[in-house]
């Protein structure tokens, strides 16, 4: 999995992993440029964020030669966001040899949780 493309809707959306493990993916992305015309996030940018950083734990469990690919994603928008950064933190649910699930909660700089998301991933081996 290439995270470091500048042209990936990660970069663009200014996405950072700050820690990734099959156990735990976390990562923050910035409020502003990332918001529908009201000034508040993006429910679409927050499954961004959740799809990414499930999908890099995903990555990490199929290993070097697999791929994941995201198959199922929902999303409970809680809370608007209006500044600062969001932070998404993604546990595992299931990580199986075909399929794996995560939970993610993206809340915001106060700690208040902004969205709710969980993300199915599958694995393919070459």
């Amino acid at each position: 999995m290439k995270l470091d493309d500048p042209d990936s809707l990660a970069a663009r959306m200014g996405i950072e992993i700050v820690e990734a493990s099959t156990r735990r993916v976390v990562a923050t992305m910035p409020v502003k440029g990332n918001c529908q015309p009201y000034g508040l996030l993006h429910g679409g940018a927050s499954c961004v964020l959740a799809e990414t950083i499930g999908s890099v734990g995903s990555a990490l469990h199929a290993g070097p030669d697999g791929i994941a690919l995201g198959i199922e994603i929902n999303a409970t928008h809680h809370r608007s966001a209006k500044s600062g950064l969001v932070t998404g933190v993604a546990t595992p649910v299931h990580l199986g040899r075909t399929l794996a699930s995560w939970d993610i909660v993206i809340t915001d700089e106060n700690d208040k949780r902004v969205c709710t998301a969980r993300l199915t991933c599958m694995i393919k081996q070459p």
